[in-house]
């Protein structure tokens, strides 16, 4: 039995609340726990505050958890919450992905129209991600991107004021916002995600014994096999948030078996692969690339 309550820390946007609540219940049920034993601490990430720039020339992914990397160097949370797709693939020291929920709807929604086919000619899409960017152009080179940041409510009331023909969001993140109408599902084959998309992440520091077995005894170990392999592919391209990077691996006959591409930003260069080794996929889809889409991969 633990003799204070846990401090929880979240971003504050309203999903990132939603997976927060998730971990929190998944606690309070694995360990027999009352309501009070887990307290959110909710706090405002930079990369929520800048909503008018891409988040590549601003800080990258870092802007989604240095507030939290601080609060759990300071004490002042025992464990982070996050949406792993927003989570740098090389963590500070003394920090640790201890555990991971089971995995959602790892797909994009499109919304404003049913299929990538049935978007208008010349059409203006609304995304900030490289990678959405990229594949959506290797498709339809016909389509304009045009900015769009912010949660979820906020891209949504963009595409309502017009700013935008379509949009994509993650299914996952609809789905925890109770909003699981709303667009429809891109299939992997058409559209393979970001990694590690569609799962939430538990980080705390490796130094606490205290937490971590807590921790990781809500860990689904499906999903903490593929997202670690996943990242490692990343890891593996020395890629960044600049880079349109795709990858999904699910178990198969009892092992990790990842399917990913690389692409240029135009989405006009793309090698594609799969295979059960992160660090030799990425290395074979490197070898094969061209030497403007190796660039991109520095």
């Amino acid at each position: 039995m633990i003799d204070k309550p846990l401090k929880l820390g979240t971003r504050a946007s309203p999903l990132a609340l939603a997976q927060a609540h998730l971990v929190r219940d998944a606690l309070l049920k694995a360990h027999g726990w009352a309501a009070d034993r887990v307290e959110i601490v909710a706090m405002t990430a930079s990369g929520d505050r800048i909503q008018d720039r891409p988040l590549a020339e601003v800080g990258g992914k870092a802007l989604w958890t240095k507030e939290l990397d601080r609060a759990l160097f300071d004490g002042e949370i025992d464990f982070a919450v996050h949406s792993m797709k927003d989570v740098e693939t090389i963590r500070p020291d003394g920090l640790e992905i201890i555990a991971m929920l089971p995995r959602a709807d790892a797909r994009d929604r499109l919304i404003g129209v049913t299929r990538i086919a049935d978007i208008p000619r010349g059409a203006r899409i609304g995304t900030s991600a490289p990678r959405r960017t990229a594949q959506l152009l290797r498709a339809r080179p016909d389509l304009k991107i045009v900015l769009f940041r912010g949660n979820v409510a906020t891209r949504l009331s963009k595409l309502d004021a017009g700013e935008a023909e379509a949009t994509l969001l993650a299914a996952a993140g609809l789905d925890r916002l109770g909003m699981a109408d709303i667009g429809s599902a891109i299939e992997m084959a058409e559209m393979l995600p970001a990694p590690a998309q569609g799962a939430v992440g538990i980080e705390t520091l490796t130094s606490n014994d205290r937490v971590r077995p807590l921790l990781q005894a809500i860990s689904h170990a499906p999903t903490f096999a593929c997202v670690m392999a996943e990242r490692s592919f990343l890891a593996a391209l020395n890629a960044d948030c600049h880079s349109p990077v795709a990858a999904h691996a699910q178990i198969v006959q009892g092992a990790v078996w990842l399917k990913a591409e690389i692409l240029s930003e135009d989405g006009q260069l793309c090698e594609a692969g799969e295979g059960n080794d992160p660090a030799v996929l990425a290395k074979t889809l490197l070898d094969r690339a061209p030497p403007k889409l190796r660039a991109v991969f520095g």
